[in-house]
């Protein structure tokens, strides 16, 4: 495996001063050569010409947030990221390597949760390149590699988290984000280590059911929700009669035979637990 050298080039500015004088001397002689009509020195010019041309190509530009990886005639020589003109062997091959941050969403992918129900589900990476030398030579085309990664790394994770939770302190998609985001970024993270890459955060940017049975979850969404207001509900109104019976038998305001409880209690329930108002029927005569 090839890891990142660093290589400090040296300054590009006293090259670039002496090549240019160089190359101004250089021409006047030529022209004067060729004035005189002087073929040894006319030749001689053109050589010096040409050297000083291929000299040229030494120089190079190191912009902030960016690497220059250096090759001679294919063997890795080191990679230089000092920002500036920079001048290096005329003969090294100079290829630029981003290493500012990055980001991309990848596609709706339609995969199947826990409980094997179709979700459409798409994600945010946050990545940089943090190894030049594993992500040029280490990988066909980084940046590809990244995006097929990040989507087989969405795959393999859904299918171990329902998309609801529906057991108390179950995990899931839709309600535990921060955790799903973590796991996510680990799964990327042994994924792309070999090419080179760093990554800072994965977030999933998308999560729906697919549109086949869309229709289905949400009633059943809705009658979960249900469920559970209505078991609030009950749980409350227990909790109300119990007050009740406790205080009318504490302060003595009434005393209530065992059929009166009963009764007592099935009209309060019916009060408190129905999902309209209540309407009184006053009683004029005994309940015997």
């Amino acid at each position: 495996m090839i890891r990142e050298v660093k290589r400090d080039a040296a300054s590009g500015y006293l090259p670039l001063f002496v090549l240019l004088v160089a190359t101004i001397g250089d021409i006047v002689w030529l022209i004067v050569s060729a004035g005189a009509a002087d073929a040894l020195k006319v030749v001689l010019s053109i050589v010096s010409l040409v050297i000083l041309l291929i000299l040229w190509t030494g120089l190079f530009m190191v912009n902030p947030n960016q690497a220059r990886v250096l090759q001679l005639f294919g063997q890795y020589v080191g990679t230089a990221r000092t920002p500036g003109l920079r001048y290096a062997n005329p003969f090294y091959s100079k290829k630029k390597v981003s290493v500012r941050v990055r980001n991309f969403e990848t596609n709706k992918l339609k995969v199947n949760d826990l409980n094997s129900n179709p979700i459409e589900i798409a994600t945010v990476v946050v990545w940089k390149v943090v190894d030049t030398a594993e992500a040029l030579f280490e990988v066909d085309d980084y940046v590809e590699y990244v995006h097929v990664q990040s989507e087989s790394a969405l795959r393999a994770m859904t299918v171990h988290y329902p998309y609801d939770a529906h057991e108390e302190g179950e995990t899931s998609l839709s309600t535990h984000a921060p955790e799903i985001s973590e796991k996510l970024a680990v799964e990327l993270q042994e994924r792309l280590a070999n090419a080179g890459v760093k990554v800072l955060e994965a977030r999933i940017s998308h999560l729906a059911y697919a549109p086949e049975i869309a229709s289905a979850m949400l009633q059943r969404q809705q009658a979960s929700a249900i469920v559970a207001a209505r078991r609030k509900i009950v749980d409350g109104a227990v909790g109300m009669v119990e007050m009740a019976l406790s205080q009318l038998s504490e302060q003595k305001i009434v005393e209530l035979d065992e059929e009166r409880k009963a009764s007592m209690v099935s009209n309060l329930l019916v009060v408190l637990c129905s999902d309209r108002g209540a309407h009184p029927v006053v009683n004029a005569g005994s309940l015997y």
